[in-house]
């Protein structure tokens, strides 16, 4: 695995439902850096539990530690594995963009298994980035969750669900939140 210069150790793209697509900017993550997106056997129905043992398991076939970088779904997998794994300490930290609240009524119901946010402090640092107008979660929501998380909280601005449909192409902004993520991990 290649990693460029200044961006230490592995790094898990954790896409969310539907994975990211080809515009996404973990896609783009993915090409550029080297960094391994993690595959789920089902992203249309995702199931938590399978989910969170395919984590489990490419966490622990590579041996060292790794930095997880969630989109969407991909945050409230990792709430959700942190709280019940016995490998947390293979993971430096965590940048969890635009978290969904998969609490709302409005949820699709493949998301059905998804309802209860896991709310316990996350073992490792973590940043969580939102949208002000993520169509997904409120800005009150996405602060709660982060607080819950003991994650530190950034407010992007307008980016809607900081996505492909964003137009954010390589999201160099994203990757200087995660240097600084590992930085201060360090």
């Amino acid at each position: 695995m290649s990693h460029k210069p200044g961006l230490a150790g592995r790094v898990l793209l954790l896409p969310g439902w539907q994975d990211s697509g080809p515009a996404h900017w973990q896609s783009h993550w993915e090409r550029l850096h080297g960094f391994e997106r993690v595959q789920q056997a089902d992203w249309m129905w995702p199931r938590r539990g399978d989910w969170m043992a395919r984590l489990d398991e490419v966490l622990l076939d590579a041996g060292g530690p790794a930095w997880l970088v969630a989109h969407s779904l991909g945050c409230q997998l990792v709430a959700a594995w942190a709280a019940h794994t016995g490998h947390a300490a293979r993971v430096h930290g965590a940048l969890l963009v635009a978290p969904p609240d998969t609490a709302r009524a409005d949820m699709p119901p493949q998301l059905a298994g998804w309802r209860h946010i896991v709310s316990s402090a996350l073992p490792f640092p973590a940043t969580v980035l939102f949208s002000d107008d993520d169509p997904f979660c409120t800005v009150v929501r996405a602060r709660a969750m982060a607080a819950d998380w003991g994650a530190v909280a950034h407010g992007l601005g307008a980016l809607g669900h900081v996505n492909g449909d964003s137009g954010l192409g390589d999201w160099p902004a994203g990757l200087a939140w995660l240097r600084a993520l590992q930085a201060a991990a360090a």
